[in-house]
């Protein structure tokens, strides 16, 4: 199989982990704001609950080491497949739906 093929195999693994990691953050930062308004909703007191509010801070610090591992294996990627003497550059179209609309976004603000 070429190198190319599978650089790109590879490459859409590692953007779809990368969403992944990403919704898992969105997911908990809503979770923790859901939790804290269903404090407020149902009266009770700042000291209700704490614990299991600094578990969630816990678990999002997680993620969002995750996500910097992530950017990591991103760039240890990158240089493996200059290496390799590839060259070819996944464009907007291969990646995930979600990713294309963002770097399009950032595109824009840049511009």
């Amino acid at each position: 199989m070429e190198k190319v093929f599978v650089a790109q195999r590879v490459a859409k693994k590692l953007f779809a982990t990368e969403s992944a990691v990403d919704g898992a953050l969105v997911e908990a930062a809503e979770l923790m704001s859901e939790m804290l308004k269903a404090r407020q909703d149902v009266n009770t007191s700042l000291v209700f609950a704490d614990d299991v509010q600094v578990k969630m801070m816990e678990a999002m610090k997680a993620l969002s080491e995750a996500r910097t591992a992530m950017v990591g294996v991103h760039n240890e990627l990158n240089e493996a497949k200059l290496r390799l003497g590839i060259r070819t550059k996944m464009d907007a179209m291969d990646k995930p739906a979600e990713g294309a609309a963002r770097e399009q976004t950032t595109m824009r603000k840049a511009v």
